[in-house]
Protein backbone atom coordinates (compact mmCIF):
# COMPACT_ATOMS: atom_id res chain seq x y z
CA UNK A 1 0.00 0.00 0.00
CA UNK A 2 1.50 3.02 -1.28
CA UNK A 3 1.07 4.88 1.97
CA UNK A 4 2.07 1.90 4.73
CA UNK A 5 4.55 1.58 6.30
CA UNK A 6 6.20 -1.02 3.92
CA UNK A 7 6.32 0.60 1.25
CA UNK A 8 9.23 0.43 -0.36
CA UNK A 9 11.04 2.37 -2.84
CA UNK A 10 10.13 0.93 -5.84
CA UNK A 11 6.47 1.84 -5.00
CA UNK A 12 7.75 5.72 -5.24
CA UNK A 13 8.76 5.33 -8.88
CA UNK A 14 6.90 5.75 -11.82
CA UNK A 15 7.69 2.98 -13.60
CA UNK A 16 11.31 1.44 -14.60
CA UNK A 17 10.61 2.42 -18.62
CA UNK A 18 11.18 6.15 -17.77
CA UNK A 19 13.67 5.65 -14.72
CA UNK A 20 17.48 7.13 -15.99
CA UNK A 21 20.27 5.07 -14.56
CA UNK A 22 21.93 8.30 -12.44
CA UNK A 23 18.44 8.47 -10.56
CA UNK A 24 18.02 4.93 -9.89
CA UNK A 25 21.41 4.36 -8.56
CA UNK A 26 21.94 8.17 -6.70
CA UNK A 27 18.76 10.26 -6.49
CA UNK A 28 15.95 7.93 -5.96
CA UNK A 29 17.47 6.15 -3.29
CA UNK A 30 18.32 9.67 -1.76
CA UNK A 31 15.31 10.80 -2.14
CA UNK A 32 13.34 8.39 -0.96
CA UNK A 33 15.29 8.18 2.18
CA UNK A 34 13.97 12.20 2.72
CA UNK A 35 10.70 11.31 1.29
CA UNK A 36 10.46 8.49 4.62
CA UNK A 37 11.67 11.48 6.60
CA UNK A 38 9.29 14.11 5.65
CA UNK A 39 6.54 11.33 5.97
CA UNK A 40 7.64 10.95 9.64
CA UNK A 41 8.01 14.74 10.12
CA UNK A 42 4.87 15.38 8.65
CA UNK A 43 6.20 17.55 5.80
CA UNK A 44 3.69 18.15 2.94
CA UNK A 45 5.15 17.41 -1.05
CA UNK A 46 4.67 20.71 -2.04
CA UNK A 47 6.93 21.79 0.91
CA UNK A 48 9.56 20.15 -0.01
CA UNK A 49 9.05 21.47 -3.44
CA UNK A 50 9.46 25.20 -2.73
CA UNK A 51 12.78 24.05 -0.31
CA UNK A 52 14.01 23.02 -3.73
CA UNK A 53 13.10 26.27 -5.57
CA UNK A 54 14.84 27.72 -2.25
CA UNK A 55 18.21 25.65 -2.78
CA UNK A 56 18.72 25.96 -6.77
CA UNK A 57 18.01 29.57 -6.95
CA UNK A 58 20.92 30.06 -4.51
CA UNK A 59 22.73 27.36 -6.46
CA UNK A 60 23.09 29.20 -9.55
CA UNK A 61 23.77 32.16 -7.37
CA UNK A 62 27.31 30.57 -6.71
CA UNK A 63 27.84 29.90 -10.52
CA UNK A 64 28.28 34.23 -11.06
CA UNK A 65 31.68 33.97 -9.10
CA UNK A 66 34.68 33.12 -11.53
CA UNK A 67 35.76 30.64 -8.76
CA UNK A 68 36.19 26.92 -8.22
CA UNK A 69 35.45 26.54 -4.56
CA UNK A 70 32.64 28.67 -5.10
CA UNK A 71 30.90 27.30 -8.41
CA UNK A 72 31.34 23.32 -6.47
CA UNK A 73 29.33 24.89 -3.54
CA UNK A 74 26.85 25.67 -6.10
CA UNK A 75 27.36 22.31 -7.97
CA UNK A 76 26.34 20.63 -4.45
CA UNK A 77 23.48 22.86 -3.42
CA UNK A 78 21.98 21.67 -7.07
CA UNK A 79 22.36 18.33 -6.41
CA UNK A 80 20.46 18.83 -2.87
CA UNK A 81 17.68 20.52 -4.40
CA UNK A 82 17.66 17.71 -7.26
CA UNK A 83 17.36 15.19 -4.42
CA UNK A 84 14.68 17.36 -2.99
CA UNK A 85 12.95 17.55 -6.58
CA UNK A 86 13.08 13.61 -6.58
CA UNK A 87 11.91 13.58 -2.63
CA UNK A 88 8.67 15.10 -3.57
CA UNK A 89 7.40 12.99 -6.14
CA UNK A 90 8.19 9.93 -4.55
CA UNK A 91 6.54 11.64 -1.00
CA UNK A 92 3.35 12.73 -2.69
CA UNK A 93 3.67 8.87 -3.78
CA UNK A 94 3.77 7.43 -0.35
CA UNK A 95 1.47 9.14 1.50
CA UNK A 96 -1.25 9.96 -1.60
CA UNK A 97 -0.61 13.71 -1.51
CA UNK A 98 -0.92 14.47 -5.16
CA UNK A 99 -2.47 17.56 -6.28
CA UNK A 100 -2.77 19.47 -9.89
CA UNK A 101 -0.65 22.59 -7.45
CA UNK A 102 1.65 20.29 -7.12
CA UNK A 103 2.51 19.28 -10.28
CA UNK A 104 2.56 22.83 -11.31
CA UNK A 105 5.23 23.40 -8.45
CA UNK A 106 7.18 20.42 -9.44
CA UNK A 107 6.95 21.48 -13.29
CA UNK A 108 8.19 25.25 -12.53
CA UNK A 109 11.21 24.49 -9.89
CA UNK A 110 13.54 23.80 -12.38
CA UNK A 111 12.56 26.82 -14.21
CA UNK A 112 13.34 28.95 -11.24
CA UNK A 113 16.73 27.31 -10.86
CA UNK A 114 18.14 27.43 -14.75
CA UNK A 115 16.77 31.07 -14.70
CA UNK A 116 19.04 32.28 -11.57
CA UNK A 117 21.94 29.82 -13.22
CA UNK A 118 21.22 31.53 -16.58
CA UNK A 119 21.25 35.10 -14.93
CA UNK A 120 24.35 34.24 -12.77
CA UNK A 121 26.40 33.04 -15.62
CA UNK A 122 25.50 35.80 -17.78
CA UNK A 123 26.40 38.58 -15.31
CA UNK A 124 29.51 36.33 -14.76
CA UNK A 125 30.44 36.44 -18.78
CA UNK A 126 28.99 39.85 -19.58
CA UNK A 127 32.64 41.88 -18.97
CA UNK A 128 34.20 39.88 -22.24
CA UNK A 129 30.30 38.55 -23.99
CA UNK A 130 28.82 42.34 -23.76
CA UNK A 131 24.85 41.75 -24.34
CA UNK A 132 25.87 38.59 -26.75
CA UNK A 133 25.89 36.10 -24.11
CA UNK A 134 22.63 37.21 -22.71
CA UNK A 135 21.12 37.00 -26.41
CA UNK A 136 22.62 33.03 -26.48
CA UNK A 137 21.13 32.73 -23.00
CA UNK A 138 17.72 33.86 -24.02
CA UNK A 139 17.92 31.67 -27.41
CA UNK A 140 19.13 28.53 -25.04
CA UNK A 141 16.31 29.36 -22.61
CA UNK A 142 13.72 28.98 -25.05
CA UNK A 143 14.98 25.80 -26.86
CA UNK A 144 15.50 24.42 -22.91
CA UNK A 145 11.88 24.93 -22.15
CA UNK A 146 11.00 23.46 -25.57
CA UNK A 147 13.35 20.42 -24.99
CA UNK A 148 11.79 19.72 -21.57
CA UNK A 149 7.83 20.02 -22.36
CA UNK A 150 8.99 17.17 -24.92
CA UNK A 151 10.85 14.97 -23.00
CA UNK A 152 7.89 15.54 -20.27
CA UNK A 153 5.29 14.75 -22.72
CA UNK A 154 6.42 11.49 -24.39
CA UNK A 155 7.16 9.98 -20.47
CA UNK A 156 3.71 10.47 -20.16
CA UNK A 157 2.56 9.54 -23.22
CA UNK A 158 4.98 6.01 -22.70
CA UNK A 159 3.39 5.97 -19.16
CA UNK A 160 0.03 6.01 -20.55
CA UNK A 161 0.34 3.55 -22.73
CA UNK A 162 2.13 1.30 -20.19
CA UNK A 163 -0.12 2.15 -17.10
CA UNK A 164 -3.31 3.73 -18.52
CA UNK A 165 -4.68 7.31 -17.32
CA UNK A 166 -4.03 6.61 -13.78
CA UNK A 167 -0.40 5.78 -13.82
CA UNK A 168 0.12 9.03 -15.99
CA UNK A 169 -0.55 12.45 -15.85
CA UNK A 170 -0.88 12.85 -20.09
CA UNK A 171 -3.53 15.86 -20.00
CA UNK A 172 -4.87 17.60 -23.09
CA UNK A 173 -5.58 21.35 -23.75
CA UNK A 174 -9.09 21.08 -24.40
CA UNK A 175 -9.84 19.59 -21.22
CA UNK A 176 -8.03 21.72 -19.06
CA UNK A 177 -9.45 24.71 -21.26
CA UNK A 178 -12.72 23.50 -20.27
CA UNK A 179 -11.49 23.52 -16.21
CA UNK A 180 -10.60 27.18 -16.74
CA UNK A 181 -13.86 28.41 -18.33
CA UNK A 182 -15.86 26.17 -15.56
CA UNK A 183 -14.44 27.87 -12.75
CA UNK A 184 -15.33 30.94 -11.52
CA UNK A 185 -13.04 33.73 -10.53
CA UNK A 186 -14.16 34.51 -6.88
CA UNK A 187 -12.57 32.04 -4.11
CA UNK A 188 -10.69 29.69 -7.49
CA UNK A 189 -7.93 32.56 -8.13
CA UNK A 190 -4.83 29.96 -8.06
CA UNK A 191 -6.60 27.04 -9.67
CA UNK A 192 -8.06 29.41 -12.17
CA UNK A 193 -4.63 31.19 -12.85
CA UNK A 194 -3.10 27.21 -13.15
CA UNK A 195 -5.87 25.67 -15.67
CA UNK A 196 -5.17 29.12 -17.98
CA UNK A 197 -1.35 28.02 -18.26
CA UNK A 198 -1.45 24.68 -17.66
CA UNK A 199 -3.91 24.51 -21.26
CA UNK A 200 -1.35 26.65 -22.91
CA UNK A 201 1.56 24.37 -22.03
CA UNK A 202 -0.43 21.10 -23.26
CA UNK A 203 -1.51 23.34 -25.94
CA UNK A 204 2.21 24.11 -27.02
CA UNK A 205 2.73 19.96 -26.75
CA UNK A 206 0.20 18.88 -28.48
CA UNK A 207 1.27 20.99 -31.71
CA UNK A 208 4.68 19.91 -31.99
CA UNK A 209 3.31 16.34 -32.12
CA UNK A 210 0.40 16.37 -34.65
CA UNK A 211 0.55 12.92 -35.58
CA UNK A 212 0.65 11.45 -32.40
CA UNK A 213 -2.55 13.62 -31.67
CA UNK A 214 -4.64 11.90 -34.53
CA UNK A 215 -3.58 8.55 -33.28
CA UNK A 216 -4.22 8.99 -30.41
CA UNK A 217 -7.66 10.32 -31.18
CA UNK A 218 -8.47 7.89 -33.29
CA UNK A 219 -7.54 5.22 -30.95
CA UNK A 220 -10.06 6.52 -28.38
CA UNK A 221 -12.60 6.71 -31.03
CA UNK A 222 -12.41 3.10 -31.36
CA UNK A 223 -11.21 2.04 -28.07
CA UNK A 224 -11.77 4.81 -25.31
CA UNK A 225 -10.34 4.21 -22.20
CA UNK A 226 -10.07 0.38 -22.72
CA UNK A 227 -6.94 0.53 -25.40
CA UNK A 228 -6.23 -3.76 -26.13
CA UNK A 229 -3.40 -4.92 -24.55
CA UNK A 230 -1.71 -5.90 -27.71
CA UNK A 231 -1.86 -2.07 -28.51
CA UNK A 232 -0.52 -0.96 -25.60
CA UNK A 233 2.35 -3.34 -25.62
CA UNK A 234 3.37 -2.49 -29.33
CA UNK A 235 3.16 1.08 -28.54
CA UNK A 236 5.39 0.45 -25.36
CA UNK A 237 7.85 -1.37 -26.99
CA UNK A 238 8.12 1.26 -29.81
CA UNK A 239 8.06 3.78 -27.52
CA UNK A 240 10.54 2.33 -24.87
CA UNK A 241 13.97 2.78 -26.68
CA UNK A 242 12.98 6.58 -26.84
CA UNK A 243 12.87 7.03 -23.44
CA UNK A 244 16.67 7.22 -23.30
CA UNK A 245 16.40 10.96 -25.38
CA UNK A 246 13.87 12.27 -22.99
CA UNK A 247 16.25 11.60 -20.10
CA UNK A 248 18.89 13.04 -21.73
CA UNK A 249 17.11 16.25 -22.33
CA UNK A 250 15.51 16.40 -18.88
CA UNK A 251 18.12 17.10 -16.03
CA UNK A 252 21.49 14.83 -15.81
CA UNK A 253 23.22 15.27 -19.11
CA UNK A 254 22.51 18.89 -19.08
CA UNK A 255 23.93 19.18 -15.78
CA UNK A 256 26.94 16.72 -16.07
CA UNK A 257 27.77 19.64 -19.64
CA UNK A 258 27.30 22.78 -17.21
CA UNK A 259 29.57 21.08 -14.32
CA UNK A 260 32.43 20.35 -17.25
CA UNK A 261 31.73 24.20 -18.11
CA UNK A 262 32.49 25.22 -14.69
CA UNK A 263 35.46 23.47 -14.03
CA UNK A 264 37.14 24.40 -17.04
CA UNK A 265 36.11 28.00 -16.52
CA UNK A 266 34.02 28.01 -19.79
CA UNK A 267 30.32 28.38 -18.21
CA UNK A 268 28.83 29.39 -22.36
CA UNK A 269 29.62 25.80 -23.21
CA UNK A 270 26.32 24.69 -21.54
CA UNK A 271 24.09 27.66 -23.78
CA UNK A 272 26.23 25.79 -27.25
CA UNK A 273 25.50 22.57 -25.96
CA UNK A 274 21.79 23.07 -25.11
CA UNK A 275 21.28 24.99 -28.83
CA UNK A 276 23.17 22.25 -30.72
CA UNK A 277 23.38 18.67 -29.89
CA UNK A 278 20.25 19.04 -27.44
CA UNK A 279 18.21 20.54 -29.88
CA UNK A 280 19.03 17.77 -32.31
CA UNK A 281 18.12 15.24 -30.06
CA UNK A 282 14.83 16.86 -29.65
CA UNK A 283 14.35 17.07 -33.43
CA UNK A 284 15.05 13.12 -33.47
CA UNK A 285 13.18 12.18 -30.41
CA UNK A 286 9.94 14.24 -32.04
CA UNK A 287 10.63 12.66 -35.88
CA UNK A 288 10.81 9.06 -34.19
CA UNK A 289 7.62 9.40 -32.48
CA UNK A 290 5.56 11.17 -34.90
CA UNK A 291 6.91 8.19 -37.47
CA UNK A 292 6.03 5.50 -34.69
CA UNK A 293 2.42 7.19 -34.73
CA UNK A 294 1.91 7.41 -37.98
CA UNK A 295 2.69 3.76 -38.53
CA UNK A 296 0.70 2.46 -35.70
CA UNK A 297 -2.21 4.78 -37.13
CA UNK A 298 -2.43 3.48 -40.37
CA UNK A 299 -2.24 0.33 -39.01
CA UNK A 300 -5.24 0.77 -36.69
CA UNK A 301 -7.22 2.28 -39.73
CA UNK A 302 -6.20 -1.00 -41.96
CA UNK A 303 -7.87 -3.48 -39.43
CA UNK A 304 -10.68 -1.10 -38.09
CA UNK A 305 -12.52 -0.15 -41.88
CA UNK A 306 -15.77 0.63 -40.26
CA UNK A 307 -14.16 3.33 -38.39
CA UNK A 308 -13.55 5.30 -41.11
Amino acid sequence: MANGENSTIESTLKSMDTEEPIDLVFYRPIGYGWALLFRKLGVHPNTVTIASIVIGVAAGVFFYFDSLYYNIIGMLLLIWANSYDSADGQLARLTGQKTQIGRALDGIAGDFWFASIYIAICLRLMPDWSYYIWLMAALAGLCHSKQAAMADYYRNVHLFFLKGKAGSELDNSVQEQESYNALPWKGNFVAKVYHFLYARYTAGQEKQSPKFQAFFMYVRQCYGENIPKSLADEFRAASKPLMKYTNILSFNTRVLVLFIGLFVQMPWIYFIFELTILNGLLIYMIYKHEALSKRLHNQLKESNPSEE
